[in-house]
C-alpha cells in the first residue's frame, strides 16, 4: 500500500450522523437526565468538563484518536467536519500538553461546528472561558502540541470510558459529557421527556410540603436497614 492510500484510509469523510431534529430535541435536556434514561451509562469521566459552566453542546459526533501530545488528527478533523457537528477527542486523558487553543476554537466556530470536546489538555483559558463557544477538556497547560503523528478520524473510539462512534449524538453541560448511540437517540429522548415531567411533578409536590419520598422505606427494608414493620 502506498503512503497516500494508507494515510487517507486514516481519515474517513463519509458517517452517517444523527439528524439535525432528534439533535434539537435532546438538546432541551440535562446531560443528567439522558444519562439516566440510557441506563446510567454512556457518561464521560468527570475530568472532561466546560470551561464555563454556562457552555452546553449537543451534536453528532466527529471523532478524533490521537496520540498523547500530538493535534495533527484534530486539524484534519477541523477541515472535514460539518455545520452542527461535535468535535470529540480522545486524548487518552493526558494533561501534559494542550491539543488545542483559542486559534483552533476560532476556526471551529467561523466553520459552524457546534463545539468540541478533548479527554486532554487545552490553553488560551481565559480567552476560551470567557467566549461564547462550547469547549471541554480535562485539564489546562500552555504546552503546545506536536503535529506530526497520524492519528484517526471518524473511526470508534474511547473517550473517557465511554465509547463514541461516528454520527452519535454528544450532549454536554456543566455536569459533564453524555453519549448517546445514533440508533437509540428517538427512544431516548421519549423517556427522557416522561423523566423530566416526573421530576418536575417531584419537585411541585416538595414545594406543597411532601417532603419524603414514597419510595425510600420500601427501598430500606430491601436493602436490610429497615425492619418489617418499622418505620423512618
Amino acid at each position: 500500500m502506498s503512503t497516500t492510500s494508507a494515510s487517507t484510509s486514516l481519515i474517513n469523510r463519509n458517517i452517517e450522523r444523527v439528524t439535525p431534529e432528534l439533535v434539537e430535541a435532546a438538546a432541551r435536556f440535562q446531560a443528567a437526565i439522558l444519562a439516566d434514561v440510557a441506563g446510567r451509562r454512556g457518561t464521560v469521566h468527570g475530568r472532561v468538563q466546560p470551561l464555563a459552566r454556562t457552555m452546553k453542546v449537543a451534536g453528532p459526533a466527529v471523532t478524533v484518536e490521537v496520540r498523547v501530545g500530538d493535534n495533527l488528527a484534530i486539524h484534519a478533523a477541523l477541515a472535514i467536519a460539518k455545520p452542527g457537528d461535535v468535535i470529540v477527542v480522545d486524548g487518552k486523558g493526558d494533561i501534559s500538553c494542550a491539543l488545542l487553543g483559542e486559534i483552533m476554537a476560532a476556526q471551529a466556530k467561523a466553520s459552524g461546528i457546534a463545539g468540541i470536546i478533548i479527554d486532554g489538555a487545552v490553553r488560551d483559558a481565559h480567552e476560551l472561558a470567557n467566549g461564547d463557544y462550547p469547549i471541554f477538556s480535562a485539564g489546562l497547560n500552555p504546552c503546545g502540541p506536536t503535529k506530526s503523528v497520524a492519528g484517526r478520524v471518524n473511526a470508534p473510539i474511547s473517550m473517557g470510558g465511554a465509547p463514541v462512534n461516528p454520527g452519535d449524538l454528544v450532549v454536554g453541560d456543566a455536569d459533564g459529557v453524555v453519549v448517546i448511540a445514533r440508533h437509540d437517540v428517538a427512544r431516548i429522548i421519549d423517556l427522557a421527556q416522561k423523566k423530566l415531567d416526573m421530576e418536575t411533578a417531584r419537585i411541585a409536590a416538595i414545594h406543597k410540603g411532601d417532603v419524603r419520598p414514597g419510595w425510600v422505606e420500601k427501598e430500606l427494608r430491601a436493602a436490610g436497614m429497615l425492619a418489617e414493620g418499622e418505620a423512618l
